[in-house]
């Protein structure tokens, strides 16, 4: 079967980046080597962004949106996005785009061997205190799950939807996709990709969030790898 991508946007307040959202997307999808769809996931938005996204959706048939009844969090947008998905493959971008949709075609050359494909940001343009803490944030994590991954933040991924979809909801679930594949007996690979300033909105994440925030999440993903259940179905009549 041939693969088919959908594009997770998760989108909470970002009224000012949506225009240049569909954009950039646009553009990615008239090159991509694979048919794509984008799927928004407006996370309660308190300001135009739900508007703008319909009308986005109204006017190019390639997009598409969910609307949460009030703000989850990035964790629950990107699960819902992966629940709602019908395409073999599930990529996954931040409306800051802070990473270009263009590397979705970087990631895309491995995701035959790997189930899992995700950006690191090699040339951050954060400043010193974002860089900083999401640097001990990694750190906290792979003592916690031997991933052996650099940069689980990286707000540019792909997936196999097969696996995406079998990954258990929880809070924080974004610092552990590529944990939660190796749970599975999944195959995980990270590739360079861009990294660039933010040019409108704001950024949710302030310092508790990369410090505090994994540190208790990682105390959760323990509980869940120990309880956690892999299993496959070999038959069905």
């Amino acid at each position: 079967m041939s693969n088919t991508l959908t594009i997770i946007v998760p989108v909470y307040n970002e009224e000012k980046n949506l225009k240049r959202v569909e954009k950039e997307l646009q553009q990615y999808i008239d090159k991509s080597k694979i048919p794509a769809t984008i799927l928004f996931v407006n996370d309660g938005s308190k300001d135009s962004s739900l508007q703008i996204i319909k009308e986005i959706c109204l006017r190019n048939s390639a997009f598409n949106y969910l609307n949460f009844d009030k703000n989850y969090g990035l964790s629950a947008a990107i699960k819902a996005g992966f629940d709602h998905s019908e395409s073999t493959l599930v990529g996954y971008i931040d409306s800051d785009l802070q990473t270009s949709p263009n590397d979705f075609s970087l990631l895309l050359e491995y995701i035959d061997d790997y189930d899992l494909v995700t950006g690191v940001r090699s040339n951050r343009k954060d400043n010193f205190i974002k860089n900083l803490s999401s640097k001990f944030a990694n750190i906290i994590r792979r003592s916690f799950t031997h991933d052996g991954m650099d940069d689980t933040g990286c707000p540019l991924k792909i997936l196999k939807t097969d696996y995406a979809k079998r990954i258990p909801m929880f809070q924080g679930l974004h610092r552990f996709l590529p944990a939660m594949i190796l749970l599975q007996n999944g195959k995980i690979k990270q590739v360079s990709v861009q990294h660039f300033p933010r040019i409108a909105g704001e950024g949710k994440f302030g310092v508790w969030n990369r410090l505090i925030g994994p540190l208790m999440d990682c105390f959760a993903y323990l509980w869940m790898r120990k309880k956690y259940i892999n299993y496959k179905v070999s038959d069905k009549g």
